[in-house]
């Protein structure tokens, strides 16, 4: 049977198409009901989410023409009210360490079995979308809700759940991603509208049987218009399937700096919904350059040199603390993507002592649980957090310094170097190659990179070259500059690649990268560009 044929024979004259095919074992996923459940999301909601992607637009012309972001005055009231976000779930309490991943059946059961508290399970960053990613990746929550999750490996290893798992969290793609293997009324349906609604469909009802509930990451969210619409389609949602207001909770991403202006402002627009605020390194610089493309006087350096402690950033990470304290929910510090490895004991050594340092900053901040990339740091960090946080958060810990506007824009110079300049080139095309592969968490020098890391990189290429920035040897960084370290990387990375296949994806990456970091003006997502390039 073609059961792509046998779905849309059953769609057939409702104006639903699915374009991708259908494997027996996802009909549990791509029903008749659940398509229609998005494709009732789609239709109520995409007209409002194309409006809010017009205002981005808008609001990047008046940055183009020299506007700097500001706290709101209209919100004025909101910072100033007297409000609170409403309870959290008990299993929401404790979030002192969570695992990050991508939605592969083995990882699913990695992660929930890590010993973290908390597991997000990434149909965004991490995620290549391919169809055959996204429809499997909900078949894995779908197993993994009702503990029937199996996987066994080549070797005959077997993989199961643990009696005691992480809580599960669910990343669902930012407003901007569409998914092209689901047209609604003749157009792709968002790709966050998807990954959401399939979720909560199939899950919602027996997450809540089993003394838990449908939780969520919301990404690339850029202001609290973008908030109001997921608190909206959360209403609706819950209406359609009889799930009680209130039931679904959301952190979201503060990772971009007009979101940093309206922290308070997103948390009240999620009030009934909201589990608090995330903060994150790469996609956070990354919208720096992306929203300020025009400035000729801001120009940052190496991203090695980009920590959480460099002031701009340490007045951002303070602010989503205090903003989340303020209104009782919880903070959670940024990614640790560092792997632990074997090899050489005293790099290890190193690199774990870098991580519990900046675990050790957050926790001295007031934050109430940070990230991790590999199972092999939950109890690394586990036991930095344990010794400074003996309670289940630090919602008690109530930071109440004025950060000034001007603190977050705070942009710093310094030194561009050859090795930055050729780290970002080697990192994005074997990122690249990866993602062209359907993988979307990429191992590269001991560091488990998503597309956060591509994006940060090419950025910085982009603006480096557009500024005619100098390395600290002299040389302009100039089109030819990259060309050059472009071709030598790609030599070096060719070496260690074989098959005619992989040399065919290596020559796609370089032309996804060569597109992005030389075309005028900036490409807004590197994620757009390359998913033409996937299936």
């Amino acid at each position: 049977m073609n059961y792509q044929e046998e779905l849309n024979r059953q769609l057939a004259g409702e104006g639903i198409e699915i374009r991708g095919a259908v494997r027996p074992e996802w009909t549990t996923i791509l029903t008749p009901d659940a398509v229609r459940f998005v494709a009732t999301l789609t239709r109520r909601f995409n007209p409002t989410r194309k409006e809010l992607l017009a205002l981005r637009e808008a609001r990047q012309a008046r940055l183009d023409a020299g506007e700097n972001p500001d706290f709101l005055p209209e919100t004025r009231a909101i910072r100033e009210g007297d409000w609170q976000i409403a309870p959290y779930p008990p299993d929401l309490a404790d979030r002192r360490v969570e695992i990050t991943g991508p939605v592969e059946r083995k990882m699913v059961i990695n992660a929930l079995n890590s010993g973290a508290k908390v597991f997000m399970a990434d149909f965004e960053d991490a995620n290549a979308p391919t169809w055959e990613n996204c429809v499997q990746g909900q078949l894995n929550l779908y197993d993994a809700v009702r503990r029937t999750i199996e996987y066994a490996s080549p070797d005959g290893k077997q993989y199961r759940l643990n009696d005691q798992t992480a809580v599960l969290c669910v990343r669902p793609r930012g407003w901007h991603l569409p998914e092209k293997h689901l047209w609604v009324d003749g157009e792709p349906a968002p790709g966050a509208l998807m990954d959401f609604g399939l979720y909560f469909y199939h899950n919602a009802h027996e997450l809540i049987r089993r003394g838990t509930g449908p939780y969520f990451y919301l990404p690339k969210l850029e202001s609290h218009l973008e908030a109001r619409l997921w608190n909206e389609v959360f209403l609706f949602a819950q209406e359609q399937l009889g799930v009680p207001r209130g039931t679904i909770r959301a952190t979201v991403l503060i990772e971009n700096i007009l979101a940093a202006f309206e922290c308070e402002e997103i948390l009240y627009e999620l009030r009934e919904h909201s589990a608090g605020l995330n903060s994150g390194r790469w996609d956070y610089l990354f919208s720096v350059i992306r929203k300020f493309r025009t400035r000729e006087d801001i120009v940052l350096p190496d991203r090695a040199t980009l920590t959480m402690t460099v002031p701009f950033m340490k007045a951002y990470s303070e602010l989503v603390v205090q903003s989340c304290h303020k209104r009782g929910i919880h903070a959670i510090g940024g990614m640790s993507a560092y792997i632990p490895r074997r090899d050489d004991p005293e790099a290890n050594a190193a690199a774990i002592a870098q991580v519990v340092a900046d675990k050790q900053r957050e926790v001295s901040e007031g934050y109430d649980g940070t990230w991790v990339a590999h199972p092999g740091l939950v109890p690394v960090v586990l036991e930095v957090f344990n010794a400074h946080m003996p309670t289940p958060n630090q919602l008690h810990v109530k930071p109440s310094r004025a950060i000034a506007a001007q603190e977050l824009l705070n942009f710093p110079h310094g030194d561009i170097t050859e090795r930055g300049m050729r780290t970002n080139i080697n990192v994005s095309l074997r990122y690249l190659d990866g993602w062209l592969r359907g993988t979307g968490a990429v191992a590269i020098n001991y560091l488990m990179e998503d597309a956060a890391t591509v994006e940060i990189s090419r950025s910085q290429l982009w603006q480096w070259i557009r500024r005619g920035a100098r390395l600290t040897d002299g040389r302009a960084v100039t089109p030819e500059l990259f060309e050059q370290m472009l071709a030598e990387e790609l030599e070096s990375i060719r070496a260690s690649y074989g098959d005619a296949a992989a040399q065919s994806r290596l020559d796609a990456a370089a032309a996804i990268l060569r597109q992005v970091v030389l075309s005028e003006p900036f490409v807004d997502f590197i994620t757009l560009v390359a998913y033409e390039y996937i299936d």
